[in-house]
């Protein structure tokens, strides 16, 4: 496969034009490949959304490939089936609560209430910064001063530890301001909806609506978050290695929330991803997080990151898993420490009566763990609020997979044997990657890099349990909870020290509702200075060592005891269909509907070896008939978009989704702008051909107004006939 972005000799002779001709500035704006056509026959209620290169399951002959695909208009718009709407729920920059409806949603949670009504709970991740910048005045109806702001810390390279300047610095109040918009855009929402005609709508002023963002509790204590489990020692103790925020065992605000889940019992779960941009990860032994300092304010007209600097927030009370009620507004949002720190993508739980209650979750990062708690009691009534209760005690386990399609968990506590995988593992496949271990000196906080098998078994003779790396700090049961505490608050270099198996990205975790299976999306199998996925374990359909396109995987867990053992299976590939894989790169957040169907929404990056792919989309992935083993394009969204959090009503007549991040990398789209490119595609019978394609640069969803740019919202996709999506 290539990509080329064409110059005018190179398009003009793709388009059959001689290079003086001056045809071609004519016939760009009247090109109309179809990009939002259907193709294909399936025993489905909908014709599949012509994906930008051929499938498996199109439907076509390999000459009827090569002349669809020969060109392709990409769209700025949400693409659905035809005899399908999707309408716009809500949209950053709407009133909620106190606030406002945030950006770039990401997880969305459905649930039920009387009278054709429901809730609809809402993760806010992060802020892209160019498009943020462009539409915030528009958005909330203020603008910021971020030029001035981008101006004056330009002596300073962009960044500055807000600590260091002087109370009367007029930087403080620029930087405060900046700071305050963008954690008031993150967070956690909570909308309701009602059902009427036309579908479901959003309900204006509900009792049920919340807004808990990323500085919740900074002015106002009694919005304070909570922890529950060992971290919460860690966070009381008086004499920290590392920083102290003062605040003991109480937490301001949430953000980097990506992925989540439902409960049997009602409480929505939230996961804090990349908490890392905006505070410090590392921490000490003890648990205790490193200064602010380490992670400072930046503003460059590029970046805007270290949000957590000016307000000295602890890094170490971030990167946790979320809890809260959303039929409750006035009820505690709790961060479970048992379910571990780390960058949270996905969690998905098992509860069922007279059983410890186990809760799955991955950390979204190259070389990252899969996770399990197990709880101490059992549960009595998976839909008693009490099992919340369950979350706090218990042990939190990390997976290692072996070859043959079989693995098993390791408890991380102290007695833990540390028994990394050493850099010799990665040598056998060509690749020079150190292990990253908790820092060898314990009193400096963070990690360091082994690259020697020799300087690995200095390491192993000096700490031999996690109980070693992460020592007793004195006695008693509070001090056995500290030590626990530290463990569990730097996780993921406890994971690698125990050996638990570096993973490729796992982002998403859910149930098979069939036979109770775990579903895991990987979305790629990459490398980077942190660690990478094991090539022994993660390989594309012919073995490549490095896949960027990432796979699902089956795993069917055994019983809950401790360390023991699960089986595993990849079902689905991503990657170009010529190559082995499904028509899809870089599979994200997973949703079984009710007849066990796998919907899959894809995360590709701006890399432009991905552009093949066109837009992030939406798959179905059917689980029987003859349709089996294929994925179906359902839609595809708006240029440079992220599609997230699929979900379905009660009914299965509706499927929610987030449109996330339209326009990053390219921005506002200020006209009709389009890029040229080439791509070379493969028929079904293994002939290559070239592809004319035309990409809109930048983006205006949803108004689709030249100029004027994206804001990320949420859509309601429902049949015109008003029957469920696949009935």
């Amino acid at each position: 496969m290539t990509r080329s972005v064409l110059k005018r000799r190179q398009l003009l002779e793709l388009l059959g034009i001689g290079a003086g001709s001056t045809a071609a500035v004519l016939l760009l704006p009247q090109l109309e490949a179809g990009g939002s056509g259907t193709t294909g026959k399936a025993a489905l209620p909908f014709r599949p959304v012509r994906a930008p290169l051929p499938l498996p399951g199109d439907g076509l002959g390999a000459a009827d490939q090569r002349r669809l695909y020969r060109s392709f208009k990409v769209e700025d718009k949400l693409l659905v089936p035809e005899g399908y709407r999707a309408e716009l729920i809500a949209v950053w920059g709407d009133p909620l609560a106190q606030g406002r409806f945030g950006f770039n949603n990401d997880y969305l949670a459905f649930q039920p209430l009387a009278d054709a009504r429901a809730l609809l709970s809402i993760n806010f991740e992060y802020i892209s910064p160019q498009t943020w910048a462009a539409g915030f005045a528009e958005a909330v109806g203020s603008p910021l001063p971020l030029e001035p702001l981008r101006q004056a810390l330009a002596s300073r390279g962009g960044s500055v530890d807000v600590a260091s300047l002087a109370a009367n610095d007029p930087l403080r109040p620029l930087i405060e301001t900046v700071a305050s918009a963008a954690m008031a855009d993150l967070g956690i929402g909570v909308i309701e909806l009602e059902q009427g005609p036309a579908g479901w709508r959003r309900r204006g002023g509900s009792r049920y609506e919340r807004r808990i963002d990323g500085l919740s509790g900074l002015n106002e204590p009694r919005q304070t978050l909570r922890c529950s489990g060992p971290a919460a020692a860690v966070f009381r103790h008086s004499q920290p290695l590392g920083y102290r925020d003062g605040l003991g065992d109480q937490i301001i605000g949430t953000f980097a929330n990506c992925a989540g889940g439902t409960t049997p019992w009602g409480t929505v779960l939230s996961a804090e991803e990349n908490f890392q941009s905006q505070v410090a990860e590392a921490v000490h032994a003890d648990g205790s997080a490193s200064s602010p300092q380490a992670k400072p304010f930046r503003w460059d007209g590029a970046r805007l990151d270290g949000l957590g600097n000016p307000f000295r927030l602890a890094g170490n009370k971030y990167g946790w898993m979320v809890e809260f009620d959303p039929r409750d507004p006035n009820s505690a949002v709790v961060k479970h420490s048992m379910l571990g720190r780390f960058r949270h993508e996905a969690v998905a739980v098992v509860a069922r009566a007279g059983e410890p209650l186990v809760v799955y979750s991955g950390c979204d990062r190259h070389g990252g763990h899969l996770y399990r708690f197990v709880s101490d009691a059992p549960v009595r009534d998976r839909r008693d609020p009490a099992n919340s209760n369950l979350l706090t005690a218990g042990r939190l386990e990390v997976a290692r997979f072996n070859v043959a399609g079989s693995g098993s968990w390791i408890a991380l506590e102290p007695e833990t044997a540390v028994q990394p995988k050493p850099p010799s593992h990665y040598e056998r496949f060509g690749w020079q990657q150190p292990t990253v271990l908790p820092h060898g000196d314990r009193q400096r906080s963070g990690s360091e890099a082994l690259g020697s098998d020799v300087d690995l078994q200095a390491y192993c003779g000096r700490y031999k349990t996690l109980g070693d790396l992460y020592p007793l700090g004195g006695a008693g049961i509070d001090a056995k909870l500290r030590q626990q505490g530290a463990i569990l608050i730097d996780a993921h270099l406890a994971a690698n020290a125990a050996g638990a198996t570096a993973c490729p990205r796992p982002e998403d975790t859910d149930i098979d509702p069939i036979n109770g299976d775990l579903l895991i999306a990987f979305t790629a199998a990459g490398r980077d200075e942190g660690g990478s996925s094991d090539p022994a374990i993660f390989r594309g359909p012919k073995g490549e060592t490095l896949w960027p396109h990432g796979w699902v995987m089956r795993l069917s867990d055994g019983d809950s005891t401790r360390g023991s053992n699960f089986r595993w299976r990849m079902v689905a590939s991503g990657g170009l269909p010529w190559e082995g894989g499904l028509g899809f790169s870089h599979p994200d957040n997973l949703a079984f509907d009710p007849a066990g169907n796998l919907w899959l929404v894809s995360d590709r990056s701006g890399d432009a070896d991905l552009d093949v792919f066109g837009n992030n989309s939406c798959w179905l992935l059917p689980r029987a008939g003859a349709l089996a083993g294929k994925a179906l394009c359902f839609a595809i969204g708006p240029v440079g978009c992220e599609l997230c959090g699929p979900c379905f009503d009660e009914g299965f007549r509706t499927l929610f989704m987030a449109v996330q991040h339209p326009g990053e990398g390219q921005g506002v789209r200020q006209g009709k702008e389009v890029e040229a490119q080439s791509h070379s595609l493969v028929d079904r019978s293994g002939q290559r051909f070239e592809q004319l394609r035309w990409v809109p640069l930048g983006s205006n969803w949803p108004s689709g107004v030249p100029a004027r740019p994206p804001r990320p919202g949420v859509v309601a996709i429902r049949r015109l006939d008003g029957k469920p999506l696949l009935g």
